[in-house]
């Protein structure tokens, strides 16, 4: 059987939206399995012990997406 998945939000910063069970989508600084943290953008259910889908970002990948977002 596959370890457990590994995980620790070491920083919240924003959250963009709640649903009516409370779920919010919300941008983290995250730790997967005590690797160095990453942005990481997904929904997550009110006490943080389940989460959806999302996507991580390195710092390299999120200083481009703010650079990207900024000339627009």
């Amino acid at each position: 059987m596959a370890d457990k998945l590994k995980f620790e939000i070491i920083e919240e910063l924003i959250v963009l939206s709640e649903n009516a069970k409370g779920w919010r989508k919300e941008l983290n600084r995250v730790s997967w399995n005590d690797a160095e943290p990453k942005y990481d953008l997904r929904t997550w259910s009110p006490d943080h012990e389940k989460m959806g889908k999302g996507i991580t970002l390195s710092d390299e990948e999120f200083a481009v997406l703010l650079k990207e977002l900024g000339n627009k």
